[in-house]
């Protein structure tokens, strides 16, 4: 090539990223007549089987592929159970105990076992999977596979063939027999050893059995009445057991399935239950690569299930019952993309390149503005883009709690409570939600959050050891009271009588990144506010644990998300039989009031009535005045979507919501092209400058060749 003609090249390549007309777009597919929703994962979820899965990143995808046999209601509030799997609601029986049949008003004393009879759906169908593929003969094809044939394999889809069949009772009971392998290592085993007739004695019977052997092995509390009814006996009477029902830790479970993964050598190249599940729900799995992607499909075996009909007064005036009656789901497939930062994935979602986005701290004024009145509302910015916002309130607790089995901080003196109560006044979530909240929290006035039956909704109600009404609002209470109980525990100024040094105490954490330092410098601050000094005692995660559950941390923070709207949930959190220290529980800070357990015990049972709501009520004010913890918040979250994504309802108990939810694919291309037209003048600016620059160089090119420019 000729050295003159050369120097021309770098116009053309100059010019080159102009034939393109969307540089940015991240996804290299042609979505076509696909419905396509694009969300987003920072963390591989660990556990696809849903005996073991039992995290929100976990849930967001195994829920959309299980189907336990009952349900959240879409759209109703307060929250109800319906049919999934099931037909039809469960039939319950109540039994003394020699196993008679008792009637629906017998005392709670007289009931021995409670039976809930659940009737399924006929002709829902699992999703194509290898597992269930079968030869002509009649056999499965892939259940006795040679070592040649798993050496061969890197992936489930280098299995070509796939089958289905037909959803049977077998398959529910055969998972709750997985619940009870110890192998296994499902998370709730021990919590339904207390409750589920047979299960303790069947998960000793099995333990030393293959986790693929227990199929014809009997557990007596769980019964097959035909193909399509099954039974689970409980001991004595629990109504919140129906509320499991609902998790997908009781979704079916072919059987198959446990043979054809635990065949030698496909666990070691990821093949299992853990990558690759085998469900009836809307969605599959269809790509499982959790360092770049994963990939749901609509399932085309889902059996017929329609949107909801009825919901809320103001869902119809909201659009939320346009689909009303419409076969379900109605998007084709969600594409999970790898986003660990989150200024590049704010920066996709304004372009429109998800459909979804959290707010994270560092851009949460770009798209949030408070209101005159304390509210909140989007920027100008965001509502040219036509993006909603939905702002609700989790149904979960923040809080800060005292080991009550601490020397200094535990106890049921008079003055361990006084200290705990003037701690819970110098430490004032109402600044913490605004400092590292940007005001997402609502203060907690007691153990329950909004959404969970006996929550007082009344304007008055409060904790009076922490606020007083005033002028028709709450006022936190002032640091001044606060340092008269520190004067009533014998802590004048914050001065240890022992030691006539400032008091010490201990702030025991598992930091889980930098960015928790604030924080607990913070804490240090407030309890200073007393004169006592707060030592940060900061570890990794599993060692903090470990003090946890040996009752070695003194004050530390922890949080709770209901597994189900029932106040048995949160407050079995405090209920001294669940000690962590005594009994290996989820009692935390190891609270036990003889009166608490008394009314825990009467109220866990009972159906929703005035009677019950009378009880939590009288639960929540003997915490107030114990004060075992500082109540602390309840998270607010904040959702943004773009204005093609809709039947969006915000549901803190349903996981499976995708199958409800409709993307506008015309309106999304629309935008997407308005949003990110390709700029043109810079590179036409600096090309010109650029062959300015050039022509000095092609003139004494030429004057050094003696050749003519061609």
């Amino acid at each position: 090539m000729h050295y003159c003609k050369a120097l021309l090249l770098p116009i053309i390549f100059f010019y080159a990223p102009c034939t393109f007309s969307q540089l940015n777009n991240p996804y290299s597919e042609d979505e076509g007549t696909q419905s396509v929703l694009y969300q987003s994962f920072d963390e591989r979820p660990k556990h696809l089987d849903p005996a073991v899965s039992y995290t929100s990143n976990e849930y967001a995808f195994i829920a959309q592929i299980y189907e336990p046999p009952f349900q959240y209601h879409y759209l109703k509030r307060p929250y109800e159970l319906v049919p999934l799997a099931a037909s039809k609601m469960p039939e319950i029986r109540y039994l003394n105990a020699k196993g008679e049949l008792l009637d629906k008003t017998a005392k709670d004393s007289e009931i021995a076992f409670t039976d809930y009879v659940i009737e399924l759906q006929k002709g829902i169908r699992y999703q194509p999977h290898p597992a269930l593929a079968k030869t002509d003969k009649d056999t499965y094809q892939y259940h006795h596979l040679t070592a040649e044939q798993i050496a061969a394999s890197n992936t489930l889809k280098d299995f070509k063939n796939t089958g289905t069949r037909e959803l049977i009772a077998d398959d529910y009971v055969y998972q709750i027999k997985r619940l009870a392998h110890p192998k296994v290592q499902s998370p709730i085993a021990e919590i339904m050893k207390n409750y589920i007739v047979g299960f303790d004695d069947f998960s000793k019977q099995v333990s030393n059995q293959p986790k693929n052997a227990i199929k014809d092995i009997p557990m007596s509390g769980v019964t097959v009445i035909n193909p399509y009814q099954y039974r689970v006996r409980i001991k004595g009477k629990y109504p919140q057991f129906i509320f499991w029902l609902a998790m997908p830790f009781f979704s079916p479970m072919p059987w198959e399935a446990d043979v054809f993964y635990n065949q030698p050598g496909l666990a070691e190249k990821n093949i299992s239950l853990d990558w690759f599940p085998i469900g009836s729900g809307a969605y599959l799995l269809a790509e499982n690569n959790p360092n770049r992607r994963m990939i749901l499909l609509k399932n085309p075996n889902y059996h017929l299930e329609t949107y909801p009909t009825e919901g809320e007064s103001e869902d119809q005036q909201k659009g939320l019952l346009a689909d009303a009656g419409k076969p379900l789901p109605f998007i084709d497939k969600v594409v999970y993309m790898l986003e660990k930062e989150t200024i590049p994935y704010w920066t996709k979602f304004l372009q429109g390149y998800f459909d979804a986005s959290g707010i994270a701290s560092d851009s949460f004024d770009q798209a949030i503005q408070f209101t005159g009145s304390g509210g909140v509302a989007l920027t100008p910015s965001m509502l040219e883009k036509g993006i909603k916002l939905q702002t609700t309130v989790e149904t979960s607790i923040s809080y800060m709690g005292f080991n009550m089995l601490d020397a200094t901080v535990g106890g049921n003196s008079e003055q361990a409570r006084k200290l705990r109560q003037a701690i819970t006044i110098a430490v004032d979530y109402d600044e913490y939600i605004a400092i590292f909240m940007n005001g997402r929290g609502l203060p907690a006035q007691g153990f329950l959050p909004p959404g969970i039956y006996g929550y007082d909704e009344s304007k008055h109600s409060h904790n009076p050891y922490l606020y007083d009404w005033k002028d028709g609002k709450l006022q936190h209470k002032s640091i001044d009271v606060a340092k008269q109980l520190m004067l009533e525990a014998g802590y004048a100024n914050g001065i240890d009588p022992k030691t006539k040094e400032p008091l010490i105490l201990y702030f025991d954490t598992g930091l889980a990144s930098i960015d928790d330092r604030p924080r607990s410098t913070w804490y240090r601050k407030q309890l200073e506010k007393l004169g006592i000094k707060f030592i940060i005692r900061a570890t990794d995660y599993n060692r903090f644990q470990e003090k946890i559950r040996a009752g070695n941390a003194q004050i530390f923070t922890w949080g709770w998300n209901a597994d189900y709207p029932d106040p048995e949930n949160f407050f079995f959190l405090l209920y001294g039989g669940n000690g962590k220290v005594k009994y290996g529980g989820e009692n935390a800070v190891n609270y036990q009031n003889p009166t608490f357990d008394k009314l825990f015990e009467t109220m866990r049972n009972m159906d929703n009535s005035p009677q019950r709501y009378q009880i939590i009520q009288q639960m929540q004010e003997i915490l107030r005045h114990d004060a075992p913890l500082a109540f602390g918040f309840h998270p607010k979250r904040f959702s943004l979507f773009h204005s093609w994504y809709q039947n969006l309802k915000a549901n803190s108990m349903a996981n499976n919501e995708l199958k409800y939810l409709r993307i506008d694919s015309v309106a999304r291309s629309q935008k997407r092209q308005d949003w990110n037209q390709p700029i043109f003048w810079p590179l036409v600016l600096g090309a010109v400058l650029f062959v300015l620059m050039l022509i000095p160089a092609i003139y004494a090119c030429r004057r050094y060749t003696r050749e003519p420019l061609q």
